[in-house]
């Protein structure tokens, strides 16, 4: 099966989180490739970030790799490491396991485009760095001691690590 990227498919993916952590990746649009072309072991998202938009907010996952390949524009990366930039025909890569949280950042003055593919395991908790929030496909969103919030909706969990 082919389609062009331009075909419509599903442009959310943004899980509903509780206050005051709904407004981030707002403005992040997401075309969900994988999931129009019928793909259930990994996700393959086509993302658009407008000047000044978040990925989302800065997380790990333990059971999912990622990965992202910029096509368009300048990202900045964002993990304990510090800030890299990233521009057309680079890549980075977030092992499974590691609790070294990644967000992108569009501070340019253009639109960016890249490439998300990440692998989609049930077992799957993610782990927001900077704030007291995780994520699991069985608690939806909770505090980091498990205490689930009572503003989280959690629906059902999108392609491709898109729980972020």
């Amino acid at each position: 099966m082919a389609m062009a990227a331009t075909t419509k498919t599903s442009q959310t993916g943004r899980l509903h989180k509780p206050a005051p952590f709904s407004d981030v990746a707002q403005h992040r649009r997401k075309r969900r490739l994988g999931d129009a072309l019928g793909l259930t072991d990994y996700g393959v998202n086509l993302v658009v970030l407008p000047p000044g938009a978040e990925s989302c907010l800065r997380h790990w996952h333990s059971h999912e790799d990622e990965f992202i390949y910029v096509l368009d524009g300048k990202i900045t990366l964002v993990t304990n490491d510090g800030r890299q930039i990233l521009g057309p025909g680079m890549a980075a890569g977030f092992p499974k396991g590691v609790a070294n949280g990644h967000q992108l950042i569009n501070e340019g003055a253009t639109p960016a485009r890249y490439l998300e593919i990440g692998s989609r395991a049930h077992a799957d908790l993610v782990d927001y760095s900077d704030v007291d929030l995780r994520y699991s496909a069985d608690s939806g969103f909770t505090d980091k001691a498990g205490v689930s919030s009572a503003s989280s909706t959690g629906s059902s969990v999108p392609s491709s690590s898109a729980k972020d």
